[in-house]
């Protein structure tokens, strides 16, 4: 690992947070991602390669601890105190970035929208019983569909078909979707201009968007920002 050579602390606390997937790393573990496979499926672009460099250097430095699975398949990984602390700046960079950022056209992976969804879903909402719904997204280069399993409130997305009948069938546009996750698309606009439809039994098309408790950083108003100066 490189260094500035420096004592201040936001130069040897930026050595560890800035180094490339480190903050994305710690942001699945806080949500809940404890497994390998779940970290890297949450950061998709991320190799294993550097998942497992990444993951050995956080445990050396008390971030993140790990234990091997009761079934001996694999360990389990967690934040530790230090780690919980090192959130606090994923959040105080995400609130940063609602702000001032602006949703670009390579943001929009509807995949990265529907995983984040996923660990956001009030699941006191959901149904007892198996639920299982398509996703075609348009709007990208090419088509991509998923699957979203539902059954005893817990959550899947299959990327391909997961030989069960489908209850509910949506098609949305990628931005469309992407922003209303993120707070800045309105659901019932969305529906309205067919950005996004819905297909399917009449109390799924109503409750499925009463599920979704949106981004963690969808109440974030975007900040005002001075008009580009023109030369003459």
């Amino acid at each position: 690992m490189r260094t500035y050579g420096q004592y201040c602390p936001i130069a040897r606390g930026a050595e560890i947070f800035a180094e490339r997937w480190t903050p994305l790393i710690i942001r699945n573990l806080w949500l809940g991602c404890g497994s390998f496979g779940t970290i890297l499926e949450g950061a998709p672009g991320l190799s294993r390669t550097v998942l497992s460099q990444r993951l050995k250097q956080l445990e050396r430095l008390g971030i993140v601890e790990s234990a091997p699975k009761p079934d001996g398949r694999g360990r389990h990984y967690e934040l530790t105190p230090a780690g919980h602390d090192l959130f606090k700046v994923c959040v105080s960079l995400g609130e940063w970035g609602a702000a001032w950022l602006e949703i670009a056209p390579e943001h929009l992976d509807p995949f990265v929208a529907l995983w984040s969804m996923c660990n956001m879903l009030r699941r006191d909402l959901l149904p007892d019983r198996r639920v299982v719904i398509r996703f075609d997204f348009t709007g990208r280069r090419r088509p991509e569909r998923y699957w979203l399993l539902i059954e005893h409130r817990d959550t899947e997305i299959c990327r391909t078909y997961p030989g069960v009948d489908e209850d509910l069938y949506i098609t949305a546009e990628a931005e469309a979707f992407v922003k209303w996750h993120a707070g800045q698309q309105a659901w019932v606009e969305a529906v309205r201009d067919r950005r996004i439809q819905l297909h399917g039994p009449s109390w799924l098309v109503r409750a499925f968007p009463t599920w979704n408790a949106r981004s963690a950083f969808a109440h974030i108003e975007p900040a005002s920002r001075p008009a580009a100066s023109v030369a003459c």
